[in-house]
């Protein structure tokens, strides 16, 4: 029961020191590089892949080798055969 209480008032907390930076950047004349800091440290975080799955359970997910495999031009399953005449 604590986790998710903790979880979501650390990035509440987070949140709130990250938008302080913004605004303050944005706003005030004297910000420096503490607030230029927390702004961009915020901003990376937010490119992160939150929603990443392993590749063995990833829907679609091409198969190791299989990439170098059509480039050296070897066959893989339910390909045609080119017919030679």
């Amino acid at each position: 029961m604590t986790g998710p209480i903790v979880r979501r008032g650390a990035a509440l907390g987070l949140g709130a020191v990250w938008w302080w930076a913004a605004v303050r950047l944005a706003v005030a004349p004297d910000a420096g590089a503490l607030e230029g800091a927390v702004a961009a440290g915020g901003w990376g975080l937010s490119l992160l892949p939150v929603h990443c799955v392993a590749k063995s359970r990833a829907v679609g997910a091409v198969a190791a080798g299989r990439w170098g495999a059509a480039w050296r031009g070897k066959r893989g399953r339910g390909e045609a055969e080119e017919v030679v005449s």
